[in-house]
């Protein structure tokens, strides 16, 4: 039972290998590129961590009794910039163009952050000798978070085109401020309304949702302007 409990868990990260199989990296033998990527996703979270355990007072206190620190989150999205950074390096190192470079940067990220903070998770929570549903949320939660990095990678490359129209320069940069800062306006809200966990997985995944939605909108049009 609990290994059929750890395969349902497993079975609900599929869409990775879809992604990676149906959107043409695997013609393109873009596996190792997405380890690479990985890579850059391990170094950023270590530089985030030094970041954070020097200059940032955690308030542990707070996090124990569950409640929101509005000011404590605002410090921690702002080292969430680094994330920016590092998928613009994973950018300029892969060689490529078009849909190809952005999906590699926003899977092998995902894939990255998935293996190291749900992997040790789900083997030996999942493998449990208790049934939980915590595990099937995070499973979809990652889901999310595939979404949002590969919209994330398409947004850091639109920002750096100089050949994007100057009128849509502050909306790629208004969402990627949306996307930093999601951890102060989305969790507080999410926190004010004190809605369930599979309500809170489903805002989430509609929030993600609508800011890929408009990133494809603007990605679509600069693509057809320039032929790729």
């Amino acid at each position: 039972m609990t290994l059929y409990h750890f395969g349902n868990c497993v079975a609900l990260l599929t869409p990775y290998y879809f992604t990676y199989k149906y959107s043409g990296l695997s013609e393109y033998g873009a596996f190792w590129k997405c380890v690479q990527a990985g890579g850059i996703y391990i170094f950023t979270q270590l530089c985030k961590m030094l970041v954070l355990a020097t200059f940032f007072y955690s308030d542990t206190s707070s996090s124990s009794s569950g409640e929101f620190n509005f000011f404590a989150e605002i410090f921690r999205c702002s080292v969430d910039i680094a994330d920016l950074l590092g998928f613009a390096l994973i950018l300029s190192r892969i060689p490529g163009k078009g849909h190809s470079k952005l999906i590699t940067a926003g899977l092998g990220w995902a894939t990255a952050e998935v293996v190291l903070s749900r992997g040790i998770m789900l083997w030996v929570g999942a493998r449990g000798t208790e049934f939980s549903w915590v595990y099937i949320l995070k499973c979809l939660e990652s889901n999310v978070l595939l979404v949002q990095h590969i919209t994330t990678a398409t947004l850091i490359w639109l920002f750096t085109r100089h050949d994007l129209n100057k009128a849509l320069k502050p909306l790629v940069s208004l969402l990627l401020a949306v996307t930093v800062f999601k951890g102060v306006w989305l969790e507080g809200m999410i926190h004010i309304l004190a809605i369930g966990p599979w309500l809170t997985v489903a805002v989430k995944a509609l929030v993600a949702a609508i800011i890929g939605f408009c990133t494809l909108h603007i990605y679509s049009g600069l693509a057809q302007q320039i032929g790729i």
